[in-house]
C-alpha cells in the first residue's frame, strides 16, 4: 500500500484518507505527542534522565541567554515544534523534522544520544491508543448471525 503525504502547501489535508489511514493518523499522532512530552520533560530513551549539556556548550548558552536583551529564538524549542506527522499508509505512519536547518541538529543530537525513539512509555501509550481505536471499530467489525434461534 502507498503511503499518502499529510501535508500539501503547508497545510494538513485529513480529507484524502481511507478509514484505515485515518486510524493511522490517530495513533501516530498519540506517539509523535508521547515523545514530544518526554523529550520537553527532559527524559532520556530510557524514560530515565537524559544526558547533561557539555560543558563546553551549558557555558555557551547561559552566556548567549544572559548577554541578550532581546529574546534569542534559536534556543527555545523550535526543533520539537517542527517535529510533525507527515506520512500514513494503512499500517504505518512516519514523523520528520521538516527543515533542513532542524534535520541537522537532529543528526547533531542523535550522535550525543538517542532522541527520537520510543521509549517504553511511550510504546505502552501507543499500545493504550490503538486498544481503544480497536474497541471503537469493535462494533464494525464484529456481528452475530441468528440462525434458527442459535448464535453462530
Amino acid at each position: 500500500m502507498a503511503s499518502v503525504r499529510i501535508w500539501q502547501k503547508k497545510q494538513l489535508r485529513l480529507d484524502h484518507l481511507s478509514f484505515r489511514q485515518f486510524q493511522m493518523v490517530k495513533l501516530g499522532t498519540v506517539g509523535l505527542a508521547a515523545v514530544k512530552n518526554r523529550l520537553a520533560a527532559g527524559l532520556g530513551p530510557s524514560d530515565g534522565p537524559a544526558k547533561p549539556l557539555t560543558k563546553r556548550y551549558a557555558i555557551y548558552k547561559s552566556k548567549v541567554l544572559r548577554r541578550r536583551a532581546v529574546r534569542d529564538l534559536s534556543l527555545t524549542g523550535s526543533m520539537l515544534r517542527n517535529l510533525t506527522l507527515r506520512t500514513v499508509s494503512e499500517n504505518a505512519a512516519k514523523a520528520s523534522l521538516t527543515s533542513r536547518k532542524e534535520r541537522v541538529k537532529g543528526l547533531g543530537n542523535a550522535k550525543f544520544e538517542p532522541w527520537l525513539v520510543f521509549s517504553p512509555a511511550n510504546r505502552a501509550a501507543v499500545a493504550e491508543a490503538a486498544r481503544r481505536i480497536f474497541q471503537e471499530n469493535v462494533k464494525r467489525l464484529v456481528f452475530e448471525r441468528f440462525l434458527g434461534g442459535r448464535q453462530i
